[in-house]
């Protein structure tokens, strides 16, 4: 099978494997080479393939959908991390999270400023009017 994966920014992964074993909302599933066409939305998780030589990769995805139509294994997610091993992608995990809730805690303290200032504009403005 070939196993792609889309990320927004570009292509993940591109290559032949004989496995793949994902996580849906009804709990996780393995794709064969021989198994019927198949369509899901999958849920943050694990994502999981063997390659031609055996080894096992793994990702850790975002909401996403997968697509198997014959021998091609589609995945499109907002976000994904790849991982030789459990213990590396849990690192590579925390530390885009860690840059992820950064860049929240920016967006929260920007939105919070402008919340403040559009009240002190209403107030100004029911000051006038009443004045």
């Amino acid at each position: 099978m070939k196993l792609t994966v889309l990320l927004p920014a570009g292509v993940l992964v591109d290559q032949e494997v004989t496995k793949v074993t994902a996580e849906a909302e009804n709990g996780s599933f393995c794709l064969l080479p021989r198994h019927v066409d198949f369509v899901t939305a999958l849920v943050p998780g694990l994502l999981s393939f063997e390659t031609g030589t055996g080894e096992e990769e793994f990702l850790a995805v975002d909401e996403g959908i997968l697509v198997k139509r014959g021998p091609e294994v589609t995945v499109s997610t907002r976000n994904a991390v790849r991982g030789a091993s459990l213990g590396q992608l849990r690192e590579a995990v925390e530390e885009r999270f860690h840059v992820l809730d950064e860049r929240e805690q920016q967006a929260r303290e920007v939105l919070a400023r402008l919340e403040a200032d559009l009240v002190v504009r209403f107030v100004r403005m029911g000051e006038k009017i009443r004045g």
